[in-house]
């Protein structure tokens, strides 16, 4: 029962934080040590999660990613205008060749508590620099990308490879310095964030496979579901939220967050 506990919670974390610009990776790590939730099963845990939330999008963008491939050709109400195969293909390339070479380096240095805690701040203070550029400029930005823009967002998603940055705090942030409109950016990045996601968790849980136990199979099943259906509605809230507030108040919330784990390490 305690598991199952455990895993609502670690799947409500999940889905609430894999699209909010405050890192899902970095919360689970955080949240996983604080209830001595670790070791081989917790990272196979992990990753079934994220299945969970990116399903959200494919349930979400149906439509929108069918229309990658030809379908559906009728331009969207938001998100980016004019989007094919190419934009995604374009932005993902950096992210994944970096993720490839560095992938054993990333996961032995890169995701431990104390390196989310600096992570946290770092990510916090690029979404105040994009904001700032974001209020200089006259017009709001487009919402039609350009393969350039969608190269510099592909590139600023490679800070999400240190745990703790955020994939969406990274790619929304590059968005807004390419010139990106806002709500444009964050749609762009849900998209992008399916191929991304399921080639990378895809892979994790092949390599898990020997950790995996019949036993384990209500832990998993729980945590994959809450995670999908929380990450339902944090979709739909987090676009709503961009229509009214700037990424600035994510960016506070990851400095009290930084501060008050490093303070729980430090005691």
């Amino acid at each position: 029962m305690v598991e199952i506990i455990i895993a609502i919670i670690m799947g409500a974390i999940e889905g609430l934080t894999e699209f909010a610009p405050v890192s899902s990776t970095g919360h689970l790590i955080l949240a996983g040590h604080l209830m001595n939730f670790e070791g081989d099963t917790a990272k196979t845990f992990e990753v079934i999660i994220q299945l969970g939330s990116i399903m959200a999008v494919v349930v979400l963008y149906w439509k929108r990613l069918w229309s990658l491939f030809g379908f559906y050709r009728n331009e969207p109400k938001s998100g980016p205008s004019h989007l094919n195969l190419l934009h995604i293909i374009i932005a993902a390339i950096p992210a994944v060749i970096l993720g490839v070479l560095l992938r054993d380096f990333i996961k032995a240095v890169l995701f431990t508590p104390e390196s989310v805690v600096i992570a946290l701040v770092a990510g916090g203070i690029l979404m105040i620099f994009a904001e700032r550029l974001a209020a200089r400029r006259v017009d709001r930005g487009t919402t039609e990308l350009s393969y350039t823009q969608a190269l510099i967002i592909g590139l600023f998603q490679c800070l999400s490879l240190w745990s703790g940055f955020s994939r969406s705090g990274s790619t929304i942030s590059g968005g807004i310095i390419a010139g990106v409109e806002r709500k444009t950016a964050a749609e762009f990045s849900f998209i992008l964030a399916v191929p991304i996601m399921i080639g990378a968790s895809g892979y994790d849980l092949i390599k898990s496979l020997s950790f995996l136990h019949v036993s384990d199979i209500p832990l998993f099943i729980t945590g994959f579901l809450t995670a999908f259906i929380v990450a339902m509605l944090a979709i739909v809230f987090f676009l709503k939220l961009l229509r009214r507030f700037t990424l600035v108040p994510f960016a506070v919330y990851r400095f009290i967050l930084a501060a008050a784990f490093g303070l729980f390490m430090l005691l």
